[in-house]
């Protein structure tokens, strides 16, 4: 098996070549597009090509992502744009289909294609790691599909190799939690709208306040099931009251502590297995 080091060489030298000529970043503020954009920027710098990092906002992402990411864009020395879109209603999933996230990075990447397509550049990359090929990530098919570079990817860079080079760099969100979509915390073929991931978006921000690092608020219906660290679990028992009145406030009628534990993509979990 390839070593960390070994990885991050393949990296540079591909981000070093990418860097040769203007280049488009998918960046969503997560540490995955942070690592690639500051090392894309700083590799861009002895060329003198410039690097857009554009966030693509829509309902089912966190309403302070577009903030985040201009911040970093900043500091990284990158050309930042948002493109608002409705995905909603635009890549059919208000439904929210099994394969809805290949419906929506299709919807969003041809976005990001026809920017890139008006700045006249032709090299798009994203921040899929060696980690997401091995879960139900149907959206990496609409990637792939449409000719877009997944550096960490393609070198088998994993989550945990991720964080530890961007921490190394001093990059600010190399601790920060994962935050995918929204869409995420409902069960597959429960209509979506904005005001229902909103409520869930509260929920979870409100949570991690508290203290806590990784956080899901999974909707069944009337039932908010609360996925956290299993270490997590004795502090929930003493802030109990607290999360369980927030969540009643904004509308659920009964709150549930899952006793497995925070479990990345559990909405997957059957259909993985089919």
């Amino acid at each position: 098996m390839m070593d960390i080091q070994k990885k991050k060489q393949e990296l540079e030298q591909l981000l070093e070549d990418a860097a040769r000529e203007d280049t488009v970043l998918a960046f969503s503020g997560g540490v995955d597009s942070a690592l690639l954009l500051f090392l894309l920027c700083e590799k861009a710098k002895a060329w003198h090509t410039k690097v857009y990092a554009v966030t693509i906002h829509a309902a089912l992402h966190p309403t302070y992502e577009p903030a985040l990411a201009q911040k970093l864009a900043e500091q990284a020395g990158a050309i930042h744009s948002v493109i608002e879109v409705n995905e909603l209603e635009e890549a059919g999933i208000s439904e929210n289909p099994i394969d809805r996230c290949y419906r929506c990075k299709r919807y969003l990447f041809r976005k990001l294609l026809a920017f890139a397509e008006e700045k006249k550049v032709s090299c798009i990359l994203e921040g899929t790691n060696e980690d997401d090929l091995h879960v139900y990530r149907p959206g990496i098919r609409a990637v792939r599909e449409l000719g877009i570079r997944s550096p960490l990817a393609e070198v088998h860079m994993t989550k945990e190799e991720v964080r530890k080079l961007a921490a190394e760099r001093g990059i600010p969100v190399a601790s920060r939690p994962s935050t995918p979509c929204l869409a995420t915390r409902f069960p597959y073929g429960t209509k979506l709208d904005s005001e229902s991931m909103k409520r869930v978006e509260q929920a979870e921000d409100y949570i991690r306040s508290l203290g806590f690092y990784n956080v899901r608020l999974r909707v069944h219906g009337e039932i908010a099931r609360l996925e956290i660290d299993v270490t997590d679990m004795a502090k929930f028992l003493n802030s109990r009251n607290e999360i369980v009145g927030f969540l009643k406030d904004l509308g659920y009628a009964y709150v549930t502590l899952d006793m497995e534990g925070f479990c990345s993509g559990s909405m997957d979990i059957r259909v993985e297995n089919d």
